[in-house]
Parts: C-alpha cells; structure tokens; sequence
C-alpha cells in the first residue's frame, strides 16, 4: 500500500483493464497548462500560482465557475480551451508511457481525461502517444472528476468492471474520481506531493510509468502489471 516502505520490490497487480489520466500521466503539459492558466488568472485578477493548481486534473469549467460564478462561464470556457489548442509548446510524452502504451493490447486500455476531446487529441498528437482506441473525455462526460462518472464511464467502454481496472494518475481530484468509482489507483509523483495522493487515496504510488510494465507470460482477460517501488 502507498504507506509502506518497499525498497525496489517488484509488485504484481492483476488486472483486465487500465484506465489512464492523460496530462500529468502520459503526456508533460505542464509547462503549457501553467502559461495559458496563469495568464487567464493575471487577466482576471487572481494569483496564477493559485490558479494553475487549482485547475489540474478537473475539467476547466469547473475551476471557471469556482472562480467565476457570475460570468459567461461557456465563452470562458472556450477561451480557455482556445489557449490550450493553441499552446503544444515542450509538450512531450512523460517516462515510460510510449513503452507502456505500445505493449498493451489496444482494447484493454482507455485515456480518461479532464480535456476536451479537441484538447485531448492535440495533446495526443503532440507528444507522439499510440491514438487510443477508447477516450473518455469532458466532451463525454456530465460530471467532470473528481466525481466517478468519468472512470466508471472508461471501465464500461472497455467492458470491463471498474473493479477489475487500474485508474493510473497524478492529481488527487483524479484519485478520488477514480476511488468513488470503485477501482484501484496507482498514484504518479509527476504533480502533487505523496501525502497529497495518499489522502486521496491511492493505492500505490510509484515516480511515473517506467516504473510499470507488464508481465509477457500474461494470457486471456487479465494481465499483470508489474510496479516496481523504488521507496
């Protein structure tokens, strides 16, 4: 569990599915997100530290209506989404993820993401990641994380029972999401501190996906993957 002290110990964990996060997971976009938020933020008048944290890992309108209660919140929204698009500068895929990606069957795997689906697929391309055969993004969704639609929407598309999935992200909205849909998660360093994810509730946590790959003996509906701990 992400409490305990494991020192380079390989860790086998069963599964017929993965759901991944995208940003902070897959792709580094950090250094985009933060210019187009931070900017936003200045415009506006609010502290852009603040603001970049605060809109990680949930669907922009959400941070928006926080934050604006009584503006347009779908222009702003746009707007948002528009910097985004725009803005693929250093977006690069993160440790591992290629790797991961390709040696997965396709139709065991979906991208859930707090993106839209124009965003998503920008981002995709840009850092070079296998299209996934199944997203999930805002676009999709009613209830953005960290509710539990989005997972519980990812495991269906796969066919899977979310159970039997592993939710793989880095912010705590996207743990919790994953939690309250009821599968497991493996928690990524590449954001928030540990004590962050294991409040949220992750099960594992590991520095990024080179710590994970999957076992080649592995046959039928379930798989194996292999987390390796280094702390």
């Amino acid at each position: 569990m992400a409490g305990s002290d494991y020192h380079g110990e390989m860790i086998p964990i069963k599964c017929s599915g993965l759901l991944f996060d995208l940003d902070g997971v897959l792709v580094d976009s950090t250094p985009a997100v933060a210019r187009v938020w931070a900017a936003w933020a200045r415009e506006r008048g609010f502290e852009p530290d603040e603001v970049v944290k605060k809109a990680h890992g949930r669907p922009s309108i959400a941070t928006i209506r926080e934050l604006l209660p009584h503006a347009d919140h779908a222009a702003e929204d746009r707007e948002v989404e528009r910097r985004e698009i725009a803005d693929i500068e250093g977006v690069i895929p993160l440790p591992g993820a290629m790797e991961l990606l390709q040696a997965l069957p396709l139709q065991r795997w979906a991208i859930v993401t707090s993106c839209t689906r124009a965003l998503a697929g920008v981002r995709i391309d840009a850092a070079g990641l296998p299209k996934p055969k199944h997203l999930i993004t805002s676009t999709d969704v009613k209830r953005g994380k960290p509710d539990p639609e989005p997972y519980l929407k990812g495991a269906r598309t796969l066919g899977v029972p979310v159970n039997e999935c592993i939710v793989i992200e880095d912010a705590p909205a996207g743990i919790r999401a994953g939690k309250a849909a009821g599968a497991r998660v493996l928690a990524l360093r590449t954001t928030a501190s540990d004590a962050e994810l294991q409040q949220a509730g992750a099960n594992w946590i590991v520095d990024d996906c080179a710590e994970l790959f999957l076992d080649s003996s592995a046959v039928g509906e379930e798989f194996l993957l292999i987390c390796r701990r280094t702390k």
